[in-house]
């Protein structure tokens, strides 16, 4: 929670199981049948939105970015672009997202990220995602 600034119910990574700076990412997402967009999507046959794990795989690259950059505390990841997502099989209560991102460049304050999703070891989901890195006080003075 310290490197992303999500906040139930929008933190849509449980837990990290490896980081290397700078190169790749693998974290967890354990989806319950509790989760709040299930009461939307579809009450009857509950499915995760595709963009939400679209969503859980930007904030492992996120976290992966965090630790790619110097002075991460005084910066904040921002999704900006998306491409080749596709969608293989539903995700579903009781399914946990293994979340594979790896680095393909960051240059001049944007990231280019791969990433998939897994569940019980088939990809259910892969894109590409740029993100841009932007200073805090840049977004304040903005505002």
């Amino acid at each position: 929670m310290g490197m992303l600034p999500h906040r139930y119910p929008f933190l849509l990574v449980d837990r990290v199981l490896e980081i290397e700076p700078g190169t790749t990412i693998v974290a967890l997402k354990n989806v319950t049948c509790n989760e709040p967009f299930f009461q939307g999507h579809f009450p009857q046959h509950k499915i995760m939105p595709g963009v939400l794990i679209i969503e859980a795989m930007a904030q492992a690259g996120g976290i992966l970015l965090f630790h790619s950059i110097e002075e991460p505390e005084k910066k904040l990841v921002f999704l900006s672009k998306i491409n080749n997502a596709k969608f293989r099989k539903p995700v579903v209560p009781g399914d946990q997202l293994e979340l594979h991102v790896t680095l393909l460049k960051f240059k001049k304050g944007f990231g280019q990220i791969e990433a998939k999703a897994y569940v019980d070891g088939q990809v259910v989901a892969e894109s590409e995602i740029m993100a841009s890195v932007i200073k805090l006080e840049d977004l304040h003075a903005r505002t």
